[in-house]
């Protein structure tokens, strides 16, 4: 199982604020984007577990601001898989501009059906033994 990956990301125009930063709630679009890449890495995709029956939604999000990131600014991110349990998967970021580190996160995904009622993961998604 891949347990982290990096992918490059333009900060957009249309991702800022009147000062020309990076707008706070994009950080955890970003995020996002992260741990979906992770995922397609491993040959998976959230349409193939969500046609399946299985939904993974975050049910916990942190975030650290360090430094800024602007507009047209080229960022790295980070993308760790920390920790697996039956139901829930736990990530961590680091998102950086070259190496400074402009934030850091985690986020807890629960595995949950189409009620909305917690599930186990599917096999898929749990580490061999």
């Amino acid at each position: 199982m891949l347990r982290s990956c990096d992918v490059q990301i333009r900060v957009r125009y249309a991702e800022t604020d009147r000062m020309g930063l990076l707008h706070h709630a994009q950080y955890l679009v970003y995020f996002e984007q992260g741990r979906t890449e992770l995922l397609r890495l491993q040959g998976i995709s959230y349409r193939e577990l969500e046609d399946a029956g299985y939904f993974l939604v975050v049910v916990e999000a942190k975030l650290k601001f360090r430094r800024p990131a602007y507009y047209d600014d080229l960022l790295s991110l980070r993308t760790i898989l920390h920790r697996i349990t039956p139901v829930r998967i736990e990530h961590r970021y680091e998102l950086y501009r070259k190496e400074e580190l402009l934030a850091e996160g985690e986020t807890t995904l629960a595995c949950v059906d189409r009620c909305g009622k917690l599930q186990p993961l599917p096999g898929v998604l749990r580490p061999a033994d």
